[in-house]
């Protein structure tokens, strides 16, 4: 009965949707079809900006809720989905894969993978898939890379990433580059030593692998103290970004280890709390900057990376984007990796400035210390895995970030929180939990931010911290939420609050848009639950 019920769904699924080969030109040039949504920020540059208009500040308020999917999974729904051709993939925690009806939220077909072992800091979660041809790639939290077929649900190929999968882990969401499929591992916490490599997307053969931390006779190493380099952390746990014409690839790395005691790994620990960019075909390292040197306090730097190609003083750059969980707001050129621009974003007291390299200017006594340390901002940062947003519509990078958090610093003791209610600090919940916010308390804000500046101009306070990412789209509109469930549509110029929903669970994931048949649609993973709304007809 049950494989009828299977292949019943199969065949419902052939008839709804042609299911046609997706391109790597597809992937690279998705604005020839907006409608579909074919990686994690819809772009390889994570721009994350829709050019879908239909729902925009005329029509925001008319919003409904088509459909909701419920998870079977009560772990955190970090995941973006991705459409194609009228079909939504998503996956529910820890490594199911599932194919759903875009227009009703029908299940298709569901892939499971049960890990034999996988563990993570923070949740056993996936923050969701790639797609080349009719093939998905997912990574697992026992480190294998899997390859599914997106018509039928069928695993074609297995590969196990990593040898030590009790300690490794994949939470990642792959990204595809003509016939490569990359992906990092997580783990910084448990003490690896982080590396991202790329694999044949036919075989699952291992073509490269660049490894975090350097080893002795490559360069850096001797940022590291003693054998510390053997288990420095680094880990590469979110999205990359890519850039065609330079043919360079990009990620965040995370902190060293261990996290919050670097008496054992004097140095500046290279090349964890960096930005590495790395020749898409070969791995080879082609610059790096590092965010925070020798860190103490967990900042890793694996947050979205944002390319744009904009007027900087007078000339055309490629320039990178980059909010920092460390509190700091970066410009980068991208092509050689050049600091030009650096400022707080947030309340931060660790660091006062750069020196002419764009190296950052410690603040004296501003680490752990055996009586504790007032550090802004939190040891959960000012932001962290969850998508900004750039609209070249209106110029400005939107971003969702805590304001006024700080942590008490403890030398070689996990930092103590700031605050009457700690529940601030628990990281991507799934049920909502009140935190009554002093003035002086860690609060949640989406913003935009001028780029050329770096100037706010503007932000909307939420009612409770967030960890949910931002969309932008050609509607001038900027979606988001946060803790306390609300799911809201802002105004791109001004931020003004257009709608919102409550939606029963936290906010954990970043917003996405699609259409099918002409009719626009907006998703976002909420509690355990994944929920699409569109004006009525």
């Amino acid at each position: 009965m049950k494989n009828q019920f299977v292949l019943l769904c199969v065949s419902l699924f052939a008839s709804a949707s042609a299911l046609a080969q997706v391109s790597f030109d597809q992937v690279l040039n998705p604005d020839s079809e907006p409608g579909n949504w074919l990686s994690y920020s819809r772009t390889l540059d994570n721009q994350r900006h829709s050019l879908l208009d239909q729902v925009n500040t005329e029509t925001v308020e008319g919003l409904e809720l088509q459909w909701v999917w419920q998870a079977h999974s009560l772990e955190k729904f970090e995941a973006t989905p991705l459409v194609v051709d009228g079909v939504l993939y998503t996956v529910q925690a820890p490594n199911d894969v599932v194919a759903l009806d875009a227009v009703t939220g029908r299940l298709f077909w569901t892939y499971s993978h049960v890990p034999e072992v996988g563990r993570t800091c923070c949740g056993r979660v996936n923050r969701g898939l790639a797609i080349l041809g009719d093939t998905l790639f997912m990574g697992t939290v026992d480190a294998h890379l899997l390859a599914i077929d997106a018509k039928s649900g069928q695993l074609l190929w297995n590969t196990e990433v990593a040898d030590k999968p009790e300690f490794f882990s994949i939470t990642m969401p792959p990204t595809v580059i003509d016939d490569k499929v990359y992906i990092g591992t997580a783990g910084g916490d448990l003490g690896i030593r982080g590396y991202v490599a790329a694999f044949d997307v036919k075989t699952g053969a291992e073509l490269w692998r660049f490894s975090t931390i350097p080893a002795p006779g490559e360069f850096g190493n001797d940022t590291w103290s003693g054998d510390s380099w053997q288990k420095g952390g680094g880990a590469i746990w979110n999205a990359g970004a890519y850039d065609a014409e330079a043919n360079l690839v990009y990620w965040g790395t995370g902190n060293p280890a261990p996290d919050w005691d670097g008496r054992t790994r004097l140095g500046d620990n290279l090349y964890t709390d960096s930005v590495i960019a790395l020749d898409a075909d070969t791995g080879e390292l082609k610059w790096h900057y590092q965010f925070t040197p020798h860190d103490e306090l967990d900042y890793d730097s694996t947050q979205v990376p944002v390319l744009v190609d904009m007027e900087w003083e007078g000339t055309q750059r490629k320039l990178m984007l980059w909010a920092n969980r460390n509190g700091v707001m970066y410009v980068l050129d991208r092509t050689t990796g050049e600091f030009l621009s650096g400022k707080p974003y947030v309340a931060v007291n660790w660091m006062d400035g750069f020196d002419a390299k764009g190296r950052p200017q410690r603040v004296p006594g501003m680490l752990p210390s055996p009586e504790g340390t007032l550090i802004r901002p939190h040891v959960h940062g000012a932001t962290n895995w969850a998508p900004p947003a750039y609209s070249p519509d209106t110029g400005l990078f939107y971003v969702a970030h805590w304001e006024d958090s700080g942590i008490m610093a403890i030398e070689g003791q996990f930092p103590q929180a700031v605050g009457v209610n700690t529940r601030q600090t628990t990281m991507g919940d799934v049920t909502l939990e009140p935190f009554f916010n002093n003035s002086d308390e860690a609060s949640g804000m989406i913003a935009a931010y001028n780029p050329r500046t770096l100037e706010r101009v503007w932000g909307y306070s939420l009612g409770n911290i967030t960890w949910g990412g931002v969309l932008s789209t050609a509607g001038d509109l900027v979606f988001g939420g946060g803790k306390d469930g609300y799911f809201v549509a802002l105004d791109a110029k001004s931020g003004e609050l257009l709608w919102k929903a409550t939606l029963g669970g936290q906010v954990n994931a970043g917003p996405m848009t699609y259409a099918v048949n002409g009719k626009q649609y907006i998703a976002i993973a909420a509690g355990t639950a994944l929920f699409t709304f569109a004006l009525p007809d």
